[in-house]
């Protein structure tokens, strides 16, 4: 559905703007009754409430994001609790969880055990009412509580509302481009900030699967991916120095099968993934991406504003 949504206008956008044109429409009165006071956001006292959102559909890097400044929390002495949805997972069951007992993709989805692995001392809470999830969070005695992907969820109130603008592709709105909401929603926003430019991203070394880091320089790559913009990384590991003589990219969270694993195996080229994707793999398929990310400090958002 996504192809596109990067470039020009195509016949293809031109022939679904109407539909964009009516997701406007029913998303605009959503949050009009937010914007007017017909519904009012739920504020969980006794914690501090951070949301980490963006105006399009996947591919931010909000996920890198919001495990660095959990562990910037951490480091800090703070009582940190993630709140998500828990996107691609197969049941609905609420689940919280930290890096001492992960459960499965299929029960938390692979961003949540991602966040989890990567920021020791977290605990993650899987539940679509995140609502009741901060609630859970706060009778637990957690002090600061992380929103993913919060921009569009207006149901539950936060201190900080932080955006992540990567752009707005083509500028259509769903479907026929990748915006949730149109440019002028940035206003809600208590922060913004920029790829590329408030926020980096760099792709530094390989995992192997015996744990040892490598070089990407010189490397020759397959790169086996289920994200949502592929041409990002494909960017970034030629920016490293490998050469990618094949790229194997699904939709993302796509859990791959035995047949596509097998596909993308090639003999003299190494298998290459991301943190994301390996979540969704068997354990030693494939050596993973280090990403070191660059960012503003938790403490810019904690500020009073002038």
């Amino acid at each position: 559905m996504n192809d596109g949504w990067y470039s020009a206008p195509t016949r293809r956008t031109w022939l679904l703007a109407p539909v964009s044109w009516l997701y406007f429409l029913i998303t605009r009165a959503w949050h009009l009754l937010f914007d007017l006071g017909l519904r009012r956001p739920v504020k969980v006292d006794g914690a501090t409430v951070i949301s980490i959102g963006n105006i399009v559909v996947g591919g931010a890097g909000k996920t890198p994001l919001i495990i660095h400044l959990a562990n910037d929390a951490l480091a800090n002495g703070r009582r940190v609790a993630i709140l998500t949805r828990g996107y691609g997972r197969s049941t609905r069951e609420p689940i919280r969880f930290d890096s001492r007992a992960l459960p499965t993709v299929a029960e938390a989805g692979d961003e949540p055990r991602l966040i989890a692995r990567r920021s020791p001392g977290v605990t993650v809470f899987v539940n679509a009412d995140r609502v009741a999830s901060a609630r859970a969070a706060v009778k637990e005695g957690f002090d600061l509580l992380l929103l993913d992907d919060g921009f569009q969820h207006r149901r539950l109130a936060r201190d900080v509302d932080l955006v992540l603008d990567v752009g707005v592709g083509n500028g259509f709105l769903l479907p026929a481009g990748p915006l949730r909401e149109p440019v002028s929603a940035l206003r809600r926003a208590t922060h913004v900030w920029k790829r590329d430019v408030d926020v980096r991203y760099e792709v530094t070394s390989l995992i192997a699967p015996d744990g040892a880091r490598q070089s990407l320089r010189g490397q020759r790559v397959v790169l086996l991916l289920g994200v949502a913009r592929p041409d990002r990384v494909r960017r970034s590991v030629e920016m490293a120095g490998a050469t990618v003589v094949a790229m194997h990219a699904h939709a993302d969270h796509h859990v791959f099968t035995p047949e596509e694993l097998a596909a993308a195996t090639r003999v003299g080229a190494t298998l290459v993934t991301t943190e994301k994707d390996a979540e969704r793999l068997p354990p030693g398929t494939a050596h993973v991406l280090e990403l070191t990310v660059t960012a503003p400090p938790l403490a810019t958002l904690l500020s009073p504003r002038r």
